[in-house]
């Protein structure tokens, strides 16, 4: 059986004029892109728009495309641009409000859905709890701090693809992923304490 093409060669593909190979990328890589873009739009109504935005984008650049770093990386790019262009048209944005859309959910909704497939009812409750305090403990994380744990953990990049896409060093990024995952723990334990006092 012969080994699937690379994401770099189906867009190099595609750049020839190759509308199947687009189909596979969108395939492999929208519902990655999808989330990353709901965890990071401060408003539900952009999710939709950028996601868009940022396929035509790469339909619109595709002559231009050199395969000097991955596809996805190349791809969540565009989609982070779209994003900060649109923040600057909307200069009132409180920054503490990226990522407070209800798509960034779904990832949650999924896990959770899965859990109850095996759990008993109460367990299942106790895993949903669990996870909607995850949730709420990721959504109270810096944003900068939180664009790299999503980039990371839920679209299971490496180091240096996420250096790539959002412009800095990869010591920074390494920073950023110690301090939310720190401030996580914080906030996961504070909420466990409080549940067990409650009790």
């Amino acid at each position: 059986m012969p080994a699937e093409p690379s994401d770099e060669s189906l867009m190099l593909n595609y750049r020839d004029g190759d509308l199947g190979a687009f189909r596979e990328l969108y395939r492999r890589h929208s519902q990655g892109l999808y989330r990353f873009i709901a965890w990071r739009s401060p408003r539900r109504d952009w999710v939709d728009e950028i996601a868009q935005d940022s396929w035509a984008g790469l339909h619109h650049a595709r002559a231009r495309y050199q395969p000097e770093s991955l596809f996805r990386t190349y791809l969540f790019q565009i989609a982070r641009n779209r994003l900060i262009d649109l923040l600057r048209q909307q200069q009132t944005l409180l920054a503490s409000e990226i990522g407070q859309g209800d798509e960034g959910q779904a990832k949650f909704d999924y896990l959770a859905e899965t859990a109850q497939e095996t759990l008993s009812p109460e367990a299942a409750l106790e895993n949903r709890q669990r996870i909607a305090r995850l949730h709420a403990a990721i959504r109270l994380l810096p944003g900068e701090q939180k664009e790299a744990l999503i980039l990371q953990q839920f679209n299971g990049m490496s180091l240096a693809e996420i250096a790539l896409i959002v412009a800095v060093p990869e010591e920074t990024i390494k920073s950023r992923l110690r301090y939310a995952m720190r401030k996580l723990r914080q906030h996961l334990t504070q909420d466990l304490d409080s549940s067990e006092e409650a009790a």
